[in-house]
């Protein structure tokens, strides 16, 4: 018993240090996957999981008012390292890289998080890929085009979506939930979105006709001067985030909400500084006692109805970014302890007055 719990304090230590989540990830995975080669060796390792695991719930969710601080991501077994606050911090659009390709351990980190992605959380059918140079194959990403403002990328994520009423949005969310996984990895990242259905890059995963391809992510090891002249507070845009009280409400659109009491606060600046298209952010947010309902206020001359998008035949990239909302508000409420399910209430409708607002989902909260 005695040396048990001196094992438990080295593992608060840990935790103090950001340290034991990743060392919990990894106790599960082996747990999961039977990677050990004797049976009693994972039946430990899940023994010894769970045993942390309920340490954790007493020690940091009573004092801390959250069920846990450990983080999981969408696939079974997957954890992020880091706070899912201090990666929405960390995360910037990167558009200058050294140009090394990535090592095989964060390919295949990144391969591992990609190939548990079959379903948004909306049930469009998804499927990513991770296009990166290596060592071995310094020319692998030869012949899929270059972009002028961004230097250096070695590695890019490229993905697929069937057709569906909800495909934008559960590609924008898991794509997003990768971006996290790359950031956590210390990677930067940049989205670009366009015409990509029809590129080299369409053509590279094999896009079937009922797919779209709305966007990609370039991801490579960041440059050292990419990051001068950024601010603190997010880069070069980040004074230009739209207030709180423009991006969110209570109960309805003519109440807007200022001075919300924590933890909504940090679930909601967490949606504030989710990336968009042009940094237009079109989401805006009603809170209630039930939970989150997200509305998408298009932007005037810009997306679906505009000249340029109707003549390219771009993505509905607004919709794409009504998704990555959703994946900060999730996993950011997942962090802070609260449980919830996406859901559709169809007696909402559109309601800001004089706006070009469209309901689209809303996320309602699980009482225990």
């Amino acid at each position: 018993m005695g040396h048990g719990f001196k094992v438990w304090e080295e593992v608060i230590g840990a935790f103090e240090r950001q340290e034991a989540v990743y060392f919990l990830g990894m106790l599960w995975e082996v747990a999961l996957r039977g990677q050990e080669r004797s049976c009693g060796r994972a039946s430990r390792a899940r023994s010894l999981c769970a045993f942390l695991l309920n340490g954790f719930s007493l020690q940091l969710g009573v004092e801390r008012g959250t069920s846990t601080r450990w983080r999981r991501g969408m696939k079974e077994g997957f954890f992020l390292k880091n706070s899912v606050f201090s990666l929405i911090e960390r995360r910037h659009s990167c558009r200058l890289y050294t140009g090394e390709p990535l090592d095989a351990q964060e390919r295949t980190a990144l391969h591992e998080f990609l190939g548990g992605q079959r379903r948004g959380p909306l049930g469009s059918e998804i499927r990513i890929h991770l296009l990166a140079q290596t060592q071995e194959d310094p020319y692998c990403l030869r012949g899929l085009g270059t972009y002028g403002f961004i230097k250096g990328a070695t590695a890019f994520m490229a993905g697929a979506v069937r057709s569906s009423p909800y495909d934008l949005e559960d590609y924008g969310y898991v794509m997003e939930h990768a971006v996290f996984v790359a950031t956590d990895l210390g990677l930067g990242t940049c989205w670009l979105g366009g015409t990509f259905t029809k590129s080299k890059f369409a053509r590279r995963i094999h896009l079937a006709p009922d797919e779209a391809m709305p966007a990609i992510v370039a991801v490579g090891y960041e440059a050292p001067r990419d990051r001068k002249g950024l601010t603190k507070s997010h880069g070069p845009k980040g004074r230009n985030r739209l207030p709180m009280e423009k991006l969110f409400f209570w109960e309805s659109f003519g109440k807007p909400l200022v001075g919300c009491p924590s933890p909504y606060a940090k679930i909601l600046e967490a949606v504030r500084w989710a990336p968009s298209a042009s940094n237009k952010q079109p989401w805006r947010v009603v809170v209630t006692e039930e939970g989150f309902h997200l509305y998408l206020q298009r932007t005037k001359g810009y997306g679906k109805d505009s000249l340029i998008f109707k003549l390219l035949g771009l993505a509905d990239l607004q919709r794409v970014d009504m998704g990555i909302a959703m994946c900060h508000l999730e996993l950011s409420a997942k962090e802070l302890g609260f449980r919830g399910r996406w859901v559709r209430e169809e007696s909402r409708g559109p309601s800001i007055p004089g706006e070009r607002a469209e309901y689209v989902i809303s996320w309602k909260l699980e009482v225990p």
